[in-house]
């Protein structure tokens, strides 16, 4: 029996893939998914716990919990200075159903939408099936920022959208003011749309970050969409929301409703209460793990792009003979040690590493990648 046709076109996640091979080697490690290795704050769960002992498990407005927006809105408006209104805000299930969403709910077939690269793997899969297409933008040429002549050649008037990921996945590297005036300087007043994947927004290491999301003249073309997860450690709990412009919600938020109703109504208590949680101490464990894991990359002689937010760095392995997919099936077999490659988020001859591990995992798992390092070195005499 025949399917829509374009969940033929549908890859599986690499990072899944790689993270399956790893379980089933033996004592394998692996550096490869975005999951924090913190629980959820006790803070956090306890709201939970009191929603569903005060039988808070019905069915609730689609959108959210009304007080849920309006701190969501406070949120944004107040510690991010992205002004909006809590009737723009859809709470969602995590990122990947605002992305869904926001993708779904503006793109016809044949529409394009600019991706700079590298990117994760869920953008390109959701344009698929939204039957568009996927336009590239190689940004690891141009010191992974965006090269205003690049992009306005990618322009035309199919485009539709430009998904936005800053800090990235899998880089962890932040677009500078120079690379977000520019896109903003060939959008406005067009008919583009600019998907702000902000999810990684509360886990930066530097002072100097912006989100696209600020430019205020063009906020009729800004949808904003952020997750839960990663900065308090929720994966599990798939809570997330997206901000649209009034005109646009009130479609997209139909889109929302018949994919999935609403979200858990407990979950949607938890969620208030995360958004007054101070993550300080997991921002702090992961700057100290990042500062190690570079130490360790700039010892072995592998370059990376400098990443100032999430848990990801992205070294440069071009110079080890082998692609990255190669590379990283033989790191599992011969050294014990599970990463992600480049080509899987669009970009050949990198891979990706993931720090959101214990300071042993990393340690150990470090010390296989530089005997596995020096052990390709030495067999091509390149050390």
């Amino acid at each position: 029996m025949l399917l829509n046709e374009a969940v033929y076109d549908l890859k599986r996640s690499a990072i899944r893939e790689f993270s399956a091979l790893a379980r089933k080697t033996p004592g394998c490690i692996a550096l490869t998914l975005g999951e924090p290795d913190f629980d959820t704050p006790q803070v956090i769960r306890t709201e939970a716990e009191k929603s569903l002992e005060n039988h808070e498990t019905h069915y609730i407005e689609n959108n959210g919990n009304p007080d849920l927006r309006v701190k969501i809105a406070e949120f944004e408006t107040q510690k991010h200075g992205f002004t909006c209104d809590q009737s723009q805000v859809i709470v969602t299930a995590g990122a990947t159903e605002a992305l869904f969403v926001s993708l779904f709910g503006t793109l016809n077939p044949g529409d394009e939408v600019i991706i700079p690269m590298p990117a994760f793997v869920l953008y390109e899969e959701i344009v698929k099936l939204c039957r568009a297409k996927t336009v590239p933008l190689d940004i690891s040429k141009s010191d992974f920022q965006i090269d205003r002549d690049e992009l306005s050649m990618l322009i035309t008037d199919k485009t539709k959208a430009i998904v936005l990921n800053t800090p990235n996945n899998p880089t962890g590297t932040i677009l500078s003011e120079a690379s977000l005036k520019a896109i903003h300087d060939l959008v406005k007043g067009r008919d583009i749309f600019v998907i702000c994947d902000d999810v990684y927004r509360e886990l930066v290491y530097t002072d100097n970050y912006h989100s696209f999301a600020e430019f205020g003249d063009i906020r009729d073309q800004i949808i904003l969409v952020q997750s839960f997860s990663k900065p308090y450690a929720m994966t599990g709990w798939r809570m997330g929301y997206m901000i649209a412009p009034p005109a646009v919600k009130e479609r997209l938020e139909l889109v929302h409703q018949f994919i999935v109703v609403s979200t858990p109504s407990p979950f949607q208590k938890a969620a208030i209460q995360a958004l007054d949680y101070d993550n300080v101490q997991l921002k702090d464990a992961y700057r100290k793990r990042r500062a190690y894991v570079l130490d360790r990359l700039d010892r072995m002689g592998l370059s990376y792009p400098q990443p100032l937010g999430a848990f990801y760095v992205f070294p440069c392995i071009k110079d080890l003979g082998l692609d990255s997919a190669t590379f990283c099936r033989r790191m599992i077999s011969e050294a014990g040690l599970a990463a992600t490659p480049g080509s899987c988020f669009g970009s050949e001859g990198y891979i990706r590493l993931t720090y959101c591990y214990s300071d042993s995992q990393l340690k150990e798992g470090l010390d296989r990648l530089e005997t596995f390092v020096n052990k390709l070195r030495s067999a091509d005499g390149l050390s």
